[in-house]
């Protein structure tokens, strides 16, 4: 299997993960997957040990990897370290974040503002890609790879911001913000309006989760 149908079956698996199209809890069976996605075990098994090193698979048994089910303390775990992380980054970024790297987070935003909610992979993509474009200025690769860690797990969870808890309009409002302080170099208010964008996320989302998950 050549790089790019490799890399259509990794997003093809990831959104049905997302999109609890695949069984929670149980040993994902590499047979089973290559008759359902139509290739070979051998792409399977690759995309599956991907997916396992971002967090999106777990050990199960020997050799296996299931789907972990949802959690409201994993959810927490990880809004918590990105609350705290994230400004970090930012604070060593802005001074260096220009008008072309303003332009593409506005540009980004546009583009998630022109899709429909329930394009849900898109919008999770797009949002890791508007926060990428900020704190990849800081030229801090070691802590850029470990919050782009971060979103990689966050992203099982990007559906209830964005289908159940409609919080899709309020994202794009405080990324706004963010972009503003950013372009007036004003550090500190930047970073505290990520990290109320960061905790009123995670918090709205363990709440439901809280509430509504019975695994």
């Amino acid at each position: 299997m050549d790089k790019q149908p490799a890399q259509q079956l990794y997003q093809q698996i990831k959104d049905d993960i997302r999109n609890n199209l695949l069984p929670i809890g149980e040993t994902l069976k590499q047979e089973a997957l290559s008759q359902r996605y139509q290739v070979s075990r051998i792409p399977v098994r690759d995309v599956l040990q991907r997916l396992k090193n971002e967090g999106w698979l777990c050990p199960c048994g020997k050799r296996g990897v299931m789907i972990p089910p949802l959690s409201a303390q994993e959810a927490e775990d990880l809004y918590m370290m990105r609350m705290y992380l994230e400004p970090l980054l930012l604070g060593h970024a802005i001074a260096k974040i220009n008008h072309q790297v303003i332009g593409q987070a506005k540009d980004i935003l546009s583009q998630m503002e022109d899709l429909s909610r329930t394009d849900i992979s898109q919008i999770g993509e797009l949002n890791w890609q508007f926060h990428a474009c900020l704190y990849r200025a800081a030229q801090r690769p070691t802590l850029f790879n470990t919050i782009a860690n971060l979103h990689q797990q966050c992203a099982r969870y990007i559906g209830y911001h964005t289908l159940t808890l409609a919080y899709h309009h309020n994202s794009h409002a405080e990324h706004l913000a963010i972009i503003e302080a950013a372009q007036d170099k004003q550090v500190t208010r930047a970073k505290n309006l990520l990290k109320a964008h960061i905790s009123d996320a995670g918090e709205l989302l363990v709440e439901h989760l809280n509430q509504h998950l019975k695994f």
